[in-house]
C-alpha cells in the first residue's frame, strides 16, 4: 500500500452517444448517456484506490452544485478530496461525444487558471502523479524529487512546458510533429536529469520505454473496445501501481496495459468491475 498524490483534473462528464461517426457539416442523432464522474483524477485514482493505495487528489472545481456533486462522488468512492481547491464560479460539464466505434470527441469549457497552494510534506508521499496544467506543478515535482524518495510520474503536456519527473508518459499521438530529435534527448529536455524512463504508448501496438541506453517494447493486451475514454489515464495508474509495488519498468508497463484493456472494454472512463475483480482476486 502506497500513499499517492494525484495532481489531475476531476470532471462531471455528460455522455452523448451518436448514431454514426462525426463528419463536418453532418447532422446526428444522439442518446443522452447521463452524467458520470470523470477526468484524469477519477480515471487514474479509482483504480489505485481499488488496489488498496491511499490516494489524495489535488484539483480545482467551482463552488456550485456540480462542484459539490463532483467532490461528493469522488469522496464516496474513496478519493481523499481535502486538497481539492474551490473557485468562485460554475463547474461546467465536460461533453464526451461517443461514436459507435468507441471513439470519442471531448468538448470542454475553458478552465480558470489553477495555481497550486502550499506544498505538502513530501516525506509523506510515495508517489506523485502530474496530469494538469496547474501553475507550480514543476516546482512541486522538483521539490518532491529533491527532498524525499517520492516517485514522480508525469504525462507529457500538450505544450512544451517542463515536466520534471522520474517517469514521463506520452502517447504516439502526443508526439506527432513535436520531436525531430532522439526521443531520449527530447524527453530529457522536458523532464530534466531526474528522468529514468520515457514511455510512449501506441494503442494496440503496445508501448516502448526509452532510456539513454536504448528502448524496450512491451506488447498491448487485447480487448473488445467499447469506450476508449480514460485508457491513457488507466494505463498510467497501472504503471504507478506496478512501480509502487516494486515491479520493474517493463512489468509495470504490462500492468498498465492490462488496466488500459479493462478500461476500453468498459462503457465508462473509469475501469469498472473487471479491474476491481482482477485486483480482488
Amino acid at each position: 500500500m502506497a500513499n499517492i498524490l494525484l495532481l489531475a483534473n476531476i470532471n462531471c462528464d455528460r455522455i452523448l452517444r451518436l448514431d454514426k461517426p462525426l463528419q463536418t457539416g453532418g447532422r446526428f442523432h444522439y442518446q443522452d448517456g447521463g452524467l458520470r464522474l470523470g477526468g484524469g483524477g477519477a480515471n487514474t485514482g479509482l483504480g489505485l484506490v481499488w488496489a488498496q493505495h491511499n490516494v489524495s487528489l489535488v484539483s480545482q472545481v467551482g463552488t456550485d452544485e456540480i462542484g459539490d456533486w463532483i467532490v461528493a462522488q469522488a469522496s464516496t468512492q474513496g478519493l481523499d478530496c481535502r486538497m481539492v481547491q474551490r473557485f468562485n464560479g460554475n463547474t461546467c460539464e465536460m461533453l464526451l461525444v461517443m461514436t459507435p466505434d468507441g471513439e470519442r470527441t471531448i468538448i470542454r469549457p475553458q478552465r480558470p487558471i489553477f495555481t497550486l497552494a502550499k506544498q505538502p510534506n513530501w516525506a509523506n508521499w510515495d508517489a506523485f502523479y502530474i496530469n494538469t496544467s496547474a501553475l507550480g506543478a514543476d516546482t512541486w515535482a522538483l521539490a518532491a524529487m529533491a527532498q524525499s524518495k517520492t516517485l514522480v510520474v508525469a504525462q507529457l503536456a500538450k505544450d512544451e512546458r517542463p515536466r520534471p519527473c522520474h517517469v514521463l508518459i506520452a502517447s504516439i499521438t502526443d508526439m506527432q510533429g513535436r520531436c525531430g530529435q532522439d526521443l531520449w534527448a527530447f524527453a530529457q529536455s522536458i523532464s530534466g536529469d531526474h528522468l529514468q524512463y520515457f514511455i510512449v504508448t501506441d494503442g494496440e501496438n503496445g508501448a516502448k520505454v526509452y532510456q539513454q541506453s536504448g528502448y524496450q517494447h512491451v506488447p498491448a493486451i487485447s480487448a473488445d473496445v467499447i469506450d476508449t475514454t480514460g485508457a491513457g489515464d488507466n494505463y498510467a495508474a497501472g504503471v504507478i501501481h506496478g512501480l509502487c509495488s516494486g515491479a520493474s519498468i517493463t512489468d509495470a508497463m504490462t500492468e498498465g496495459a492490462r488496466w488500459a484493456a479493462f478500461a476500453v472494454a468498459t462503457p465508462s472512463s473509469v475501469p469498472g468491475d473487471k479491474l476491481k475483480n482482477y485486483l480482488a482476486g
